[in-house]
């Protein structure tokens, strides 16, 4: 991994690190940041492509371990910290950015295989990039075959969603299915013989503890404040809840996705 300095905040090689807390690389770019020397590792170590990196003067010691035996093509962009802070548009304790660009996840037909059990996520809604982040870490952490995101989902990729995710959107596939969630949920119902499970708060929903499911599962998630839309709700298997005490009334989705993942699991 060759050390390029470079002492012009203004040069070309550097766009992709301005002002990030602006302009977050999003889906239209193609591209994504990882962010922290832990996130840069895992990134480096992953199938995706790497632009490049970026550290300070102060932090290249950091990169010590990385030069040698990874991605030996990859260029380095040394800053002194001070223009690396104006770069970036924030304070720069992580001391370490990776720029890696997007691809396309192998199709659903590929990661479902038809002689074994399978665990999915669905996600309709799911707004915000902590809840986005979280729910792909417990997934991975629960041998979840995929995680698909439908319309109005938080990018997965976005700086502050792929920290949450402690690396794990990197390695877990992640479908932006978009409109076409409610096609490949039915794909799964009908190819692969999946029951959709839809979690939701109702009184008449099945309580979690007393559903027992032998085949392949799609936990399926809604927005944090509305929910699952109606048209998903019908297109469900099952409609289950967590009963709650204490006069709570919901969870977050994250914490209820790893609730519903462990009892699939």
């Amino acid at each position: 991994m060759p050390l390029i300095e470079i002492h012009e905040i203004d040069d070309p090689r550097l766009h992709v690190y301005r002002n990030l807390k602006k302009t977050n690389l999003t889906r239209w770019s193609g591209q994504f940041i990882a962010e922290g020397k832990k996130l840069v590792v895992q990134l480096l170590e992953s199938e995706f492509e790497v632009e490049s990196v970026l550290t300070s003067e102060k932090f290249v010691n950091l990169l010590e371990p990385l030069v040698n035996g990874r991605r030996a093509d990859v260029p380095v962009y040394v800053l002194p910290h001070r223009l690396a802070q104006m770069l970036v548009g924030l304070t720069f304790h992580a001391g370490m950015l990776g720029c890696g660009v997007r691809h396309e996840p192998p199709p659903l037909s590929e990661l479902a295989k038809p002689d074994r059990k399978h665990l999915f996520v669905a996600c309709a809604g799911t707004e915000n990039p902590d809840n986005i982040g979280a729910i792909v870490r417990i997934a991975a952490a629960f041998g979840v075959t995929a995680v698909l995101l439908g319309s109005g989902c938080s990018d997965p990729f976005s700086r502050r969603a792929l920290r949450v995710s402690m690396g794990n959107s990197l390695r877990i596939p992640i479908l932006e299915s978009g409109d076409q969630l409610p096609a490949q949920l039915q794909q799964l119902k009908q190819r692969y013989g999946a029951d959709v499970v839809a979690t939701l708060l109702a009184e008449d929903a099945e309580a979690l503890r007393d559903v027992s499911v032998d085949g392949s599962v799609v936990v399926l998630l809604g927005n944090e404040d509305a929910g699952l839309p109606d048209d998903f709700i019908e297109l469900a298997d099952r409609r289950v809840t967590i009963p709650m005490q204490s006069g709570t009334d919901s969870l977050n989705v994250a914490v209820a996705a790893g609730i519903f993942l462990h009892h699939f699991a």
